[in-house]
């Protein structure tokens, strides 16, 4: 079975094709791509997937964008925060949904599914439900807008060490957080810092993405704590952040379009 991941969390993507790895020795895993526009010359170049694991946030858009540029013939599974009214777009027409972070078990679950269609309509996936396995993308953007945006249970506090005792921070009162010498840093918006026993890695799978965006390596910033955005060097931007920072904040050219338009949201 050849599987396509399409996924922009580096460290999601890692565990999704660790446990695929784990599902089955018939899994193959193609690529990792984690763009539509990768997505897209991949499709248009290479022989279409048994099956593609995809997530709906990518850095460049909503990945239903794929589907209008490129003929997609291959059973999708999506990997989603969507509540439950969105959910059940796709369980129309699509093999599954797999709710972030994903379980184990649940992809398993999701790849028997698969298995099983496969196997009773002899490889012909798109008979296995009415109208095919994919999802209808015109109503499933129906639906997405209609219900609005993942509604998980993002973090809403930190415990940070002061001295010996322990200070509650409510997620409304971060600036940003930052890396410096290997450890993690929480910053308030009335220029307080702390130390935190987390990595960005960590925070990005946690934190409302609403509310933060993860800019860079070293920076994940909140809508607030950004005061002017500036055109820099190669299509890049540079970002002022308020409390000021030691360092610049520099977003990456592939990067900068989405930080755009997360900050008019």
């Amino acid at each position: 079975m050849n599987v396509l991941i399409v996924e922009d969390e580096a460290v999601a993507a890692r565990q999704l094709k660790a446990m695929l790895c784990r599902a089955g020795e018939d899994i193959n895993v193609m690529a990792v791509l984690e763009s539509i526009e990768a997505t897209v010359t991949y499709l248009r170049q290479s022989p279409q997937p048994d099956l593609i694991l995809l997530d709906i946030e990518l850095a460049d858009g909503q990945s239903f964008e794929i589907f209008k540029q490129v003929n997609v013939t291959s059973p999708v599974i999506f990997t989603t925060a969507y509540d439950e009214y969105a959910r059940k777009a796709f369980e129309v027409n699509s093999v599954d949904y797999l709710l972030k972070p994903i379980e184990e078990a649940a992809l398993r679950k999701a790849l028997d599914k698969f298995r099983q269609l496969r196997q009773t309509y002899g490889g012909d996936t798109s008979a296995g439900t009415s109208g095919g396995l994919l999802v209808p993308i015109d109503e499933l953007l129906r639906q997405i807008n209609q219900h609005g945006r993942p509604n998980t249970h993002f973090r809403d506090r930190f415990l940070v060490h002061m001295g010996q005792r322990l200070l509650p921070i409510d997620v409304a009162e971060v600036a940003y957080f930052f890396t410096a010498n290997k450890l993690t840093y929480l910053k308030t918006g009335t220029d307080k810092q702390y130390a935190i026993d987390y990595s960005l890695d960590e925070l990005e799978q946690t934190l409302d993405p609403r509310r933060f965006y993860r800019v860079n390596r070293q920076f994940i910033v909140s809508h607030k704590s950004v005061q002017k955005v500036h055109l820099y060097f190669t299509s890049k931007l540079k970002v002022d952040l308020l409390p000021a920072t030691d360092d610049d904040v520099i977003i990456s050219r592939e990067k900068s379009m989405a930080f755009r338009r997360w900050l008019g949201e």
